[in-house]
């Protein structure tokens, strides 16, 4: 065994390892496989995230992996990724005879089951492995630590992978070992401050029914004391809030927020109903049950996360960790002797345009901090036109303003917008795409034959177009994630939340001007890896902050302060 050879791993829920070489393999303890990490640093072959979940609450941490679902999702498109789906994909099985194991069998051998075998003669894994039976003596890990070995080496040999690819394929693998680390670790939340803003929001925690139907009665009061005389509505029903405005003068089609805000300052009740809705989400979502739900005795607070959403492979996470309203944020704490760095990419999905269709103009244009004024320019227009062309241009609007702004980025940036063009083609046709770093974007449930609604093709083509640049974005990300979560390691660095294009780090207070300091280079050394040659320059804004809430988002601004720009060569 040498560094960065692959070497198959499979832990069970009792922390012991199934380990596999070509040549040998073993059961060891969870001290082991972090000795050996440690000393060897191999590539460790998994089926999927559980092993370093199993790990990681052992306190073992791995350095690197393959990670058989996440390579499986970036190469074959989709969600689904357990080890017969990946397995039937990896050895081109047809996928209707993929075996189940039903509910009359959970508690014993099915009729198919081939006891030790871990594969049958037809070629897929034994159901009842794949349920977990691996697990339930040393030959069967060692046997599915081999298995996941195979699998990893079939997916690594697929051609046409250059190296953006591979380095991709190697940031999906690793962005799995974080997110089993999120999971285990948790967000720093202060329940005493949260309870304090969820007690100025919705009331104090209700310790009975009738206390939470009056305080729930207090929030709808805040409200109806607006309304016209003798008129009350339930404010949880479109239909009765559509009525009650139109008794107070405003005849609108619909009550979504967008189409009220135009009323606000005009009207008591419309701003108080806007408030009123903000409140209601966090008592509904966000409110005492959920702190009891998610956040753990020791101040974490712990949902699950996944690397990849099936689609343009975008991270997810449970617990409302991806959702959570900006007033709660208040309570999002560094612990004693800690703060966070924050840092936030700037202006990435036409950064990241710039890169994939290698647009002269743009990436001209992305040299400056912002880069909507150069663009401005360049079509003769204002720059908030600016940007709404080039908002429109990556989701596909070809109507009303957006519309009108998006056709001048055709004659400006050509390239660009041809690469965009194609993709929506591509898309309507129903033919599948790949990003630029690899990711299959399923596009096939579409017949392409002229028989469906066309505002279906339509749709299903500016889907397409943005998710070439929402999937490359994400790759960026993630790419980045794993580098800082690498080289914060001697700091004692530890991301705690990836947010869409936002990384927060937690990180002893001594050594937090360090940390940020690394932040802003590991997106350098992401670029050059990413976008080698590209001269496209990438943007983050950092800051070290005790609270989450204390760093300023700049994606409604566009503000950038303290940036970092990587570009190649730097």
């Amino acid at each position: 065994m040498a560094r960065g050879d692959l070497v198959a791993l499979a832990v069970a829920p009792d922390g012991k390892a199934g380990v596999s070489v070509p040549e040998t393999g073993w059961v060891v303890s969870a001290e082991e496989i972090a000795a050996a990490d440690a000393e060897l640093r191999p590539r460790w072959a998994t089926w999927s995230q559980e092993s370093a979940a199993r790990l990681a609450a052992r306190g073992v941490r791995l350095a690197t992996c393959w990670d058989v679902a996440a390579v499986h999702r970036l190469q074959s498109g989709g969600f689904r990724a357990d080890p017969g789906w990946a397995w039937a994909h990896v050895k081109g099985l047809p996928l209707d005879g993929i075996p189940t194991r039903g509910p009359g069998e959970l508690f014993g051998p099915a009729d198919d089951d081939l006891g030790d075998e871990a594969v049958g003669p037809a070629g897929y894994l034994n159901a009842e492995w794949a349920d977990g039976g691996w697990a339930d003596s040393p030959a069967r890990m060692v046997r599915w630590a081999q298995l996941a070995l195979e699998a990893a080496r079939i997916q690594h040999s697929k051609p046409g992978r250059d190296a953006v690819g591979e380095a991709t394929v190697r940031s999906e693998s690793g962005i799995e070992l974080l997110c089993a680390e999120l999971a285990h670790d948790g967000l720093p939340v202060s329940r005493a401050a949260a309870e304090g803003l969820l007690a100025d929001i919705i009331g104090p925690r209700p310790r009975t029914a009738a206390e939470a139907a009056h305080a729930r009665a207090v929030r709808d009061e805040r409200v109806l004391r607006h309304a016209p005389a003798g008129i009350t509505a339930d404010l949880r029903s479109p239909l009765q809030v559509k009525s009650l405005l139109k008794a107070a003068g405003m005849d609108v089609p619909d009550t979504r927020a967008w189409r009220l805000e135009q009323f606000r300052d005009a009207s008591p009740l419309v701003a108080a109903l806007l408030e009123w809705r903000k409140a209601e989400r966090i008592a509904t979502t966000y409110g005492y049950g959920w702190l009891d739900t998610f956040l753990g005795p020791d101040g974490r607070l712990r949902g699950e996360w996944t690397g990849s959403d099936g689609a343009a492979g975008r991270m997810t996470a449970s617990a409302g960790l991806h959702n959570m309203p900006a007033v709660l944020r208040r309570a999002v704490l560094a612990e004693d002797g800690h703060v966070f760095v924050r840092a936030d990419l700037g202006q990435i999905e036409p950064r990241v345009l710039a890169a994939v269709s290698g647009d002269r103009a743009l990436v001209a244009a992305t040299a400056a901090d912002d880069l909507y004024r150069p663009v401005a320019e360049q079509l003769s227009v204002d720059r908030p036109t600016a940007k709404v062309a080039m908002i429109a241009a990556m989701y596909g609007q070809t109507t009303g303003h957006g519309g009108q702004a998006a056709r001048r980025m055709k004659a400006a940036y050509p390239v660009a917008m041809g690469y965009l063009d194609d993709a929506d083609r591509r898309a309507q046709a129903g033919r599948d795409l790949r990003t630029y770093g690899g990711r299959l974007v399923r596009m096939s449930g579409g017949t392409g034959t002229g028989t469906e609604p066309a505002a279906r093709v339509a749709g299903r083509g500016r889907y397409g177009r943005n998710a070439m640049i929402q999937g490359a974005a994400a790759e960026l990300f993630k790419m980045w994630a794993v580098t800082v979560r690498a080289r914060g390691a001697a700091l004692d660095a530890r991301i705690v939340l990836c947010l869409h294009d936002e990384l927060l780090v937690h990180v002893p207070e001594r050594a937090a001007g360090d940390a940020e300091k690394l932040v802003g280079d590991c997106l350098a050394e992401t670029v050059r890896r990413w976008a080698p040659g590209s001269r496209v320059r990438f943007l983050a804004d950092i800051a070290i902050v005790r609270c989450w809430a204390d760093a300023k988002a700049t994606g409604g601004t566009d503000t950038v302060t303290g940036s970092i720009g990587g570009q190649e060569g730097a």
